[in-house]
């Protein structure tokens, strides 16, 4: 039984068979097409608030690692400071007992770097993810699928995971975000990006979807 609560099955690696990809980029654009065109003025009400309140750019790009192991630009609203990473390091610096918790999930339930608010707000109901409707219109991610997640997140994984992540298109949600949220260690990413891959189906995309809308309501797990 997955920690998500469905039942375990030995299928092996769905996702990828031809057919299925044509029927998952067919639901993908036709949710993500009216999605994207109803979430722009959101998106540019929340960039002018990160520009009123932070200097830097309203959105946040990063290279992250796609299907095949090719790199993409993920899109996000930039939900942290400019200098995030100094933040961090000077914080688990002076927090030691902070550290043991980042290298377990790369979360901090008080993370420093998050711009008051606006940034709390955006990361709590994972809306800062929205830009990322442009990436699934461009045919580098999918709706549902394995998180792209930084290198250095990738990096405490096995290759025989990695491989098997690379087998597929990165989502903008996937299993792992719906059943553990933040408080997912790695074993818990690795166990549910597996079931997802190795168990793929249609119902299976629909189901996460699902309770993707039922988290954005009830944020719970969410920092």
């Amino acid at each position: 039984m997955s920690s998500s609560g469905i039942l375990d099955l030995n299928v092996r690696e769905n996702v990828p068979v031809t057919r299925n990809w044509i029927t998952k980029r067919i639901l993908d654009y036709a949710i993500a097409i009216p999605l994207f065109v109803v979430s722009i003025p959101f998106v540019a009400l929340c960039a002018a608030w990160i520009k009123a309140v932070s200097p830097g750019p309203a959105f946040f790009r990063q290279r992250r690692e796609g299907k095949g192991g090719k790199p993409i630009i993920v899109m996000k609203l930039r939900t942290m400071y400019p200098n995030a990473e100094l933040v961090l390091l000077e914080h688990l610096e002076a927090h030691p007992e902070d550290k043991e918790g980042w290298l377990r999930c790369y979360k901090l339930k008080h993370d420093p770097r998050v711009l008051p608010v606006i940034g709390t707000f955006l990361r709590k109901y994972s809306l800062d993810e929205l830009p990322q409707l442009w990436n699934v219109l461009r045919g580098d991610m999918s709706l549902v699928g394995p998180r792209p997640l930084p290198h250095y997140h990738l990096n405490s994984f096995s290759e025989v995971f990695l491989h098997l992540r690379r087998s597929v298109m990165p989502g903008v949600t996937g299993l792992w975000q719906v059943s553990a949220r933040s408080d997912g260690d790695l074993s818990v990413q690795e166990k549910e990006d597996t079931y997802y891959i190795r168990n793929w189906s249609l119902w299976l995309d629909f189901y996460i979807l699902l309770r993707t809308i039922k988290m954005l309501l009830i944020p719970n797990g969410a920092y």
